[in-house]
């Protein structure tokens, strides 16, 4: 057999033709397989929708009968239609709700972005017990939201607690963390940022470990600075996984009821009331439902908007 016909036979078979030549499966056999793949992709993908439909989809409908009517957790009551949508916007506890929310989010997405970069660039040089150190960055997310409130509240809750009384001894007065309502408002912040940042480091971690170390030789080879080269480098290259965990973290915070609620209860004079708690507190204490679903019902349609355009940037953010 000749070279040429041995190469020939190994072009064919890495673009998957067969000995034949190409008229061996026609493109009516690969129709039919296409069809089959997508039926069979169809019926095992069927059990999982309608799980997620029975799942998701009753409460949703349910919510939205709420959300229409006069009730309460007992009874429906009288269709309103959006009359409890109009109270809740014209109410003023809930654009001060939303304020603190929105505050609450800013500073919970990019605060924990910037403390999780910070220690994933800190993590890819070489440190001494660098492994060890990664486990116990990781601590604030793995422990139970209830131990990690209960320590700060011991910390800060009263003017006795450790960091109160610190400030005392340093001649800085006694400042009340938790009564004040600008410091509760701060508090509750930096907590959630405690709280989040493992998880904005190890989604960072994982994007800059598929980066490869040879384009920063080159770049340095170039006379790129540190500054230009992480502008320029790796900022681009880990934006479609920063744009996915600015999602994924602006969910969580905006959802968050245990970090705020553990933590001061949404006062003091409701300074950290964020739209979950007061939307707990009309359903579940003021027995007020569709008032509630209402203001759920907002969050949600807010963070399917701001879903949309970040999943659009990641789109955007492709690297070649």
């Amino acid at each position: 057999m000749s070279s040429a016909t041995t190469q020939s036979g190994l072009a064919r078979a890495r673009r998957g033709v067969a000995p034949g030549g190409p008229g061996t499966l026609p493109g009516k056999r690969k129709s039919k397989l296409s069809a089959q793949a997508t039926r069979t992709f169809f019926w095992l993908l069927l059990p999982s929708v309608v799980l997620l439909v029975l799942i998701h989809g009753y409460p949703l409908i349910y919510a939205a009968v709420q959300a229409t009517h006069d009730g309460d957790l007992l009874q429906t009551g009288n269709f309103v239609g959006v009359q409890n949508f109009t109270t809740v916007l014209t109410s003023p506890a809930f654009w001060k709700a939303a304020q603190f929310t929105l505050w609450f989010t800013i500073v919970g997405v990019f605060g924990s972005w910037l403390v999780g970069l910070g220690l994933a660039l800190l993590l890819r040089t070489k440190i001494p017990a660098g492994g060890t150190f990664k486990v116990l960055l990781l601590l604030p997310w793995v422990v139970p939201i209830v131990v990690s409130s209960t320590a700060w509240n011991w910390l800060v809750a009263t003017p006795d607690s450790l960091i109160p009384s610190l400030f005392r001894n340093l001649g800085l007065g006694t400042p009340l963390f938790l009564a004040d309502p600008t410091l509760a408002s701060i508090t509750v912040m930096v907590f959630k940022v405690w709280v989040s940042f493992p998880f904005m480091m190890m989604m960072i971690s994982a994007a800059l470990a598929s980066v490869d170390t040879t384009v920063y030789e080159a770049a340095s080879m170039d006379g790129a600075s540190r500054w230009q080269q992480f502008t320029q480098i790796t900022l681009p290259l880990i934006a479609r996984s920063t744009y996915i965990s600015w999602i994924l973290m602006t969910i969580f915070c905006v959802n968050d009821f245990p970090t705020i609620y553990l933590l001061t209860g949404g006062g003091p004079v409701n300074a950290t009331t964020s739209l979950v708690v007061l939307a707990y507190r009309t359903v579940f204490q003021d027995f007020a439902t569709g008032p509630g679903v209402a203001i759920a019902f907002l969050m949600t349609m807010t963070l399917v908007v701001i879903s949309v355009i970040l999943y659009r940037q990641i789109r955007k953010s492709s690297v070649e």
